[in-house]
């Protein structure tokens, strides 16, 4: 069980909120506070009753405005997070304290070992790893990052070595204290291929206009993180290219000579999930590749992966933890060799918490994750991006390229852009293909439907009264239920309405059965 506590902050608060656990015999588990007005509390599960009495009685404290269930704390999310980042790492990653006894280890570096993860922590990095003296380094009197060359056995790496500094709170912040290192061994072979990756990484993101500060930022930690090989999720509204920029990540990365696929997850019902995504075997052969097959040593893109039914979760869950997969009627286990991208434009936090979405799978393709900001947050990018669809549509078109005119840039940079990058690229389209002559863009040739923020589209041309116009619709809605409903008593079962007031508005509607 968790909650999360909306509150000011206060001396004395978290005490107070101790206490009223307390006269329940609540013990609690874990604790998280934030600098944003937050609590975390976790406890074993409680009866509804008592939750019901516990609520509202932490809302009573002085300081705390709203309570309420929570699907996760932050530190579990940072917890996993490191943890599945950590485990897909390619590289050989160690955490070494201030006497360079290994605090924690990654499955890389254990299967480089030979050796369990309780045979490594706690011991001396220096067992294993010779070539560096890592006691000398932390001893400095300033231990700055360090690379050099190391070896494991008869294997070479390059080390890099990056100090853990934390504020002492004793002294001046400006004073931190070395509490350790991160030390990251990597192959010659693996420093090779990022090497060449570094060289053409321009290469994924050089169709992505940014122009916006905001945008330009995205686009920088894209980039970095189109090198790791942990799972990755973009969030953002509908159109803002979450697609393009998945595409991009593949093609920056070191698996870019490899098949980019991309699922849309609304098309993957339960029914066809397992075969589509593993593949059939059958009679001593495969009949069947799947998806993971077939994107191996590439990239897999779920496409708005909140829209996944619950079947297909489980087995992408599956595929994320094991690493490794089973084809239908197959009996052994496929080393999977994919990079795993998601997109959504939900809450999948949100999701979780309704019971929408697995938590598991949220934690494990929340590894890496950026927002793509929506075209009406990074207005400095709509002209640009539309004088960049002007150019190629009029050139795709065989139509002279013309120029925007000052109502029309207004238009452009007031609007709302429900749709983002993808309404736009659409009107400029339609624009372009209906050229009847001119040398300037008008507001009118955009065809932008009105829309207000927080309100949706609405019709300038609109006659008639509000009755009328409800009518209207309750007929349209008539008529597309009844073909699915086709009885007046299921029909108004499915409205909550009386089957004497749906045999009426058909008959007033003129709506009957097809022949």
């Amino acid at each position: 069980m968790r909650l999360e506590i909306s509150c000011h902050d206060r001396v004395g608060l978290a005490k107070d909120i101790l206490e009223v656990l307390e006269q329940y015999g609540i013990n609690l588990l874990a604790i998280d506070a934030s600098n944003f007005g937050f609590i975390y509390l976790q406890f074993a599960e409680i009866g509804f009753e008592t939750l019901s009495e516990l609520m509202p009685q932490l809302r009573k404290i002085e300081s705390v405005t709203d309570v309420r269930t929570a699907s996760f704390m932050p530190s579990e999310q940072k917890h996993y997070a490191l943890k599945t980042l950590l485990k897909t790492l390619p590289d050989l990653v160690f955490s070494i304290d201030i006497k360079s006894n290994v605090r924690i280890v990654n499955e890389s570096a254990l299967l480089a070992l030979e050796l369990e993860e309780e045979q490594v922590i706690g011991q001396p990095l220096s067992s294993w790893v010779n070539g560096f003296s890592f006691g000398r380094w932390l001893t400095e009197p300033e231990s700055l990052s360090q690379a050099a060359r190391v070896h494991i056995g008869s294997n070479e790496y390059l080390a890099e070595v990056l100090p853990i500094y934390l504020p002492d709170e004793a002294k001046d912040e400006s004073e931190p204290v070395l509490v350790g290192a991160v030390v990251s061994l990597k192959s010659p072979a693996r420093v090779g291929k990022q090497f060449n990756a570094l060289q053409s990484q321009i290469v994924g993101f050089e169709t992505v206009l940014a122009v916006s500060e905001l945008m330009k930022k995205v686009l920088t930690t894209a980039t970095r993180m189109s090198q790791l090989d942990a799972p990755l999720l973009i969030t953002g509204e509908t159109g803002t290219g979450k697609e393009l920029m998945a595409k991009a990540s593949h093609e920056a990365s070191l698996r870019r000579e490899k098949p980019f696929i991309a699922i849309n997850c609304a098309a993957l019902p339960d029914s066809i999930a397992e075969e589509s995504l593993f593949g059939v075997y059958q009679d001593g052969e495969v009949i069947k590749r799947g998806l993971v097959d077939e994107a191996k040593g590439g990239t897999i893109f779920f496409d708005e992966v909140a829209e996944m039914c619950s079947g297909a979760q489980a087995k992408l869950l599956r595929l994320l933890q094991d690493g490794s997969y089973r084809r239908v009627g197959g009996t052994s286990e496929i080393r999977a060799d994919v990079r795993i991208i998601c997109s959504t434009q939900k809450n999948l936090a949100e999701l979780c918490q309704e019971g929408k979405f697995r938590e598991a799978l949220y934690y494990r393709i929340n590894v890496l994750s950026y927002h793509i900001p929506a075209l009406r947050e990074r207005k400095q990018d709509i002209i640009p991006l539309t004088e960049m669809f002007l150019e190629h549509y009029s050139q795709q078109l065989s139509s002279p390229t013309r120029r925007l005119s000052g109502p029309c840039k207004e238009l452009l940079l007031n609007y709302a852009w429900p749709g983002n990058v993808r309404q736009l690229k659409n009107a400029i389209f339609r624009a372009v293909s209906m050229h009847s002559g001119g040398v300037e863009l008008t507001p009118e040739q955009l065809k932008l439907p009105s829309y207000a923020e927080g309100f949706g589209y609405f019709d300038n041309d609109f006659e008639g009264s509000l009755d009328e116009a409800m009518k209207q619709f309750e007929a349209s809605l008539l008529r597309r239920l009844y073909p699915a409903y086709p009885s007046t008593r299921q029909l108004a079962k499915k409205l909550g309405v009386s089957h004497t007031a749906i045999a009426n508005k058909l008959r007033d509607y003129r709506i009957s059965k097809k022949k």
